[in-house]
C-alpha cells in the first residue's frame, strides 16, 4: 500500500514540476525578406507608433546581428534563422545548388504534388534540408501537441523556417492567385483555407510579390491561421513562421531608396501594427514571444552610389565563366568545364573531369590562377581548402561555413567592395544582394513580448544565435545542428 501511495505521490510531483515550466502561449518569426539592420532607424520618424517603431521602443534591439556565412540569400537565411546552422551542415546550399549532377531548386520534390494548385508550384517539401528548427524541436519537447505553422508568399520562407514535422506551409501560388500548399503536409486545404483564398484571390498570372498587397495579404492569412487553428489558445505553446516576401521583389526593380521601396516598408508598418493589436487581444498582451529579423539586406543602387562618388558597380560572373571555359579548354581539351555558376561561385563538371583522368586540383589551381587575372576580383579561393586561405577572419568563417561539401561550389570569387555580381543596365535602378559585406549582412533582430525587457546592445551576435536564444528561452533542446549561442541579454530575462 505505501508503495502505490509513494507511486502515486511521484506521479502527481512529477505532474506539478511539469506544469511549473513557464512559455509563451505562442511564439512568432517574423522575417522580412531584404530588410536592411539600418530601416529600423532610415525610417524611424516616418513609423506609425504601433508597429515597427513599437518594437524598438519596446522589445530589446541587438543591433551588431551579422550573418556568418555566404552567400547571404534567401533560401539559406530562412533555414538559418530556424536551425540554428549554416549550409555546411543545414544543407541549404542556396536558393539552387547543385545536388545529384545538376543544379536543383532548394525546396522543389518530385515525389508529391501541389494542394491547391495542379502546376509545379505546389510541388515542394523541406525534405532537402538536412536539419531540424525550433518548431521541430518545440514540437518533440511536447510531444508534437504544440503547433507549428509557416506562412508566406515564397514557398521556401514558408517551408524551411517551419521545419520538417510542421504542421502546415502556406504559400502563394501567382498561377491560381492564391495560398496554396502540397501534399508532404495534407491532401486537401482546410474549408478556412478555401473560404480565405476565395475572398483573397489576386489578379491570377500577376506576382504579388511586386505589389504592397502581398504584404497585407501575408498578415491576414497570419491572423487567419491563429484564428481557425487557435494557436496559443489551446493550453499549448504554438509556432508561427511568418516572412514577408514583396519586400525583396520590390527592391531588387527599385532600389533601397524612394517611393517603391518606402510604399512597401510604409505597408509592413501598418500591417505589422494591426497584427500586434490583434495577437494582444486574442492571444494576450506579454503571452506571445516575437522575433524579427531578415534573412540577408541589400546593397544601395551602384548609380545612385556612383552620383555621390561612391565607387560602386557590376562584375559579371557569367562572362568571367565563359573567359575561363575557353582557357580551360585550351589547356585541358575539354569543353564547358565549368557548367554552372551561382552566387560568387563557380561550379566545376566533376564528372566530366573524373572521366577524362583529369585531377580535380589540376583544374581548380589553374582556375584560380586565371581569375586572379580580374582586376575587379580581391580574392579568389578553392572552397575545399577555405580554412587555409589568407584572407580576414571573419570572410574566412563565412566561406567555411557557407560551403557544404556535397552541394556547394568548388571556387568562390570575392569582389571589391562595392561591385556585386549583376551586368547593370541603363537607368539601373534596382539592388542584389548575396555578398559577404555588411550591406548583405547586417540584419535587423529584435526580441518582444513575453518576459522581453526595453533595451539594447551593440555586442556582436550572428544569425545562427536566434534559434538557441528562442530554445533557451522556451527550456528546450536545440536544433540538432545549431551552432550558434543563446545571446545571454535576452536568454537571461527568463529566470
Amino acid at each position: 500500500m505505501k508503495k502505490i501511495l509513494l507511486s502515486a505521490l511521484m506521479f502527481v510531483l512529477a505532474l506539478v514540476g511539469s506544469a511549473q515550466v513557464e512559455r509563451p502561449k505562442l511564439v512568432v518569426g517574423l522575417v522580412v525578406d531584404q530588410m536592411r539592420w539600418d530601416y529600423l532607424y532610415y525610417y524611424y520618424d516616418q513609423f506609425v507608433d504601433g508597429g515597427l517603431k513599437r518594437l524598438v521602443d519596446e522589445g530589446f534591439n541587438c543591433e551588431n546581428n551579422m550573418i556568418n556565412y555566404v552567400p547571404t540569400v534567401t533560401g539559406i537565411g530562412h533555414a538559418s534563422i530556424y536551425t540554428g546552422s549554416t549550409p555546411a551542415l543545414h544543407s541549404i546550399a542556396g536558393n539552387d545548388f547543385y545536388m545529384d549532377g545538376k543544379f536543383t531548386y532548394c525546396c522543389s520534390d518530385s515525389e508529391i504534388n501541389g494542394v491547391g494548385s495542379d502546376g509545379s508550384a505546389g510541388k515542394m517539401s523541406p525534405r532537402k534540408m538536412t536539419a531540424t528548427t525550433i518548431g521541430d524541436m518545440l514540437k518533440v519537447a511536447t510531444d508534437y501537441r504544440s503547433k507549428v505553422i509557416g506562412v508566406a508568399m515564397k514557398d521556401r520562407a514558408a517551408i524551411l523556417p517551419a521545419g520538417q514535422a510542421a504542421d502546415a506551409a502556406y504559400w502563394w501560388d501567382n498561377s491560381v492567385g492564391h495560398f496554396i500548399t502540397s501534399t508532404y503536409y495534407m491532401n486537401e486545404l482546410p474549408a478556412w483555407v478555401k473560404k480565405f483564398n476565395d475572398q483573397n484571390t489576386w489578379n491570377p498570372g500577376k506576382d504579388i510579390k511586386m505589389s504592397p498587397v502581398g504584404i497585407t495579404k501575408t498578415f491576414l492569412m497570419a491572423e487567419n491561421v491563429i484564428e481557425n487553428e487557435q494557436m496559443g489558445q489551446r493550453g499549448e505553446t504554438d509556432m508561427l513562421c511568418i516572412s514577408v516576401s514583396p519586400t525583396d521583389a520590390i527592391a531588387h526593380k527599385f532600389g533601397t531608396r524612394g517611393k517603391e521601396n518606402w510604399d512597401a516598408y510604409k505597408q509592413l508598418d501598418e500591417d505589422l501594427a494591426k497584427f500586434l493589436n490583434y495577437l494582444d487581444k486574442k492571444v494576450g498582451k506579454g503571452q506571445y514571444l516575437l522575433f524579427l529579423t531578415a534573412d540577408h539586406g541589400a546593397a544601395h543602387n551602384s548609380t545612385m552610389l556612383n552620383e555621390h562618388r561612391i565607387p560602386a558597380g557590376g562584375w559579371s560572373i557569367g562572362d568571367a565563366r565563359k573567359a575561363l571555359n575557353t582557357h580551360l579548354k585550351a589547356k585541358f581539351g575539354l569543353d564547358n568545364m565549368v557548367p554552372f555558376t551561382y552566387s560568387y561561385k563557380l561550379f566545376l563538371d566533376r564528372p566530366g573531369i573524373q572521366k577524362a583522368g583529369i585531377k580535380l586540383q589540376d583544374v581548380v589551381d589553374e582556375a584560380i590562377e586565371y581569375l586572379k587575372q580580374e582586376k575587379d576580383l580581391l580574392y579568389v579561393i578553392d572552397l575545399a581548402k577555405a580554412g587555409q586561405a589568407t584572407v580576414p577572419a571573419f570572410l574566412k568563417e563565412q566561406l567555411i561555413n557557407g560551403w557544404n561539401s556535397q552541394r556547394s561550389g568548388d571556387i568562390y570569387c570575392v569582389t571589391k567592395s562595392g561591385l556585386y555580381d549583376f551586368t547593370p543596365a541603363a537607368n539601373y535602378t534596382g539592388t542584389t544582394h548575396g555578398a559577404w559585406n555588411p550591406y548583405d549582412s547586417h540584419i535587423p533582430c529584435v526580441f518582444f513580448g513575453w518576459k522581453i525587457k526595453h533595451g539594447r546592445t551593440a555586442h556582436t551576435n550572428h544569425m545562427v544565435d536566434i534559434a538557441p536564444t528562442v530554445c533557451s528561452m522556451l527550456r528546450i533542446q536545440m536544433p540538432n545542428s545549431c551552432i550558434g549561442d543563446p545571446i545571454v541579454e535576452v536568454a537571461n530575462m527568463v529566470q
